[in-house]
């Protein structure tokens, strides 16, 4: 590939790992703010949750933010990124080639990057957001929560992990991780690390906020 942006409008799909990288890390340049999102590729059977993953997308896109998510087109996925493009915000799609080759990929993304393996898709992910919010989903979703909140805890970032327990949906997970605490294999300040809210948008504010503190750059909160 060239040193020169693609045509305006167009999305990019970039494969080599390393130039991946770069590309990535110079489209971000600009964006007010950038969060990732984990959700499910599925709809689910509760019309909140496919209503709710719009109101994230949107709320990314009006506020010039950028959503990093798992680049596919299905489910609460292809939800938060359509909402996200048509709200004006950049999306940053990752995925494996094998879901490439299986056709879940969401070619509409401002960029997909096209990866080889899982890990080096959660790993960019992690690196090219500023905050992780978990809406409702199934494991895939649960794996990548965990595995952020996980390199939180250990120190290897301190951005902000959200939960949205819309409706209740993960009750049953927060009472068994409270168990946990209970039996002295978590401690209170490793729940303490995951912000819960059943409300998208204060939810998104609120990581957006702490995000920016975090990075020592207060003058981007100008822009919520």
């Amino acid at each position: 590939m060239s040193g020169d942006a693609p045509p305006t409008g167009r999305p990019h799909a970039v494969q080599a790992p390393a130039e991946a990288e770069a590309y990535a890390q110079r489209g971000s340049v600009g964006v007010a703010f950038s969060i990732c999102v984990y959700c499910g590729s599925r709809e689910g059977t509760d019309p909140r949750f496919a209503a709710v993953a719009a109101e994230a997308g949107r709320w990314i896109g009006e506020r010039g933010g950028q959503l990093v998510y798992g680049g596919g087109r299905n489910g609460l996925m292809g939800i938060v990124a359509d909402a996200a493009l048509a709200a004006g915000g950049r999306v940053l799609g990752i995925i494996p080639h094998a879901m490439v080759e299986r056709e879940w990929a969401h070619h509409d993304c401002t960029e997909l990057l096209v990866v080889d393996t899982m890990h080096e898709r959660k790993r960019l992910m992690a690196e090219h957001a500023d905050a992780f919010l978990a809406l409702p989903g199934g494991i895939g979703t649960l794996e990548e929560f965990f595995e952020a909140w996980t390199w939180r805890q250990l120190g290897y970032h301190d951005k902000p992990v959200g939960l949205l327990n819309l409706g209740g949906y993960y009750d049953p997970m927060l009472a068994f991780l409270q168990r946990s605490v209970e039996h002295d294999y978590m401690a209170p300040w490793q729940m303490d690390l995951v912000r819960v809210g059943a409300e998208v948008a204060p939810l998104l504010d609120a990581l957006v906020r702490e995000a920016a503190t975090a990075r020592g750059a207060p003058e981007r909160l100008e822009a919520l």
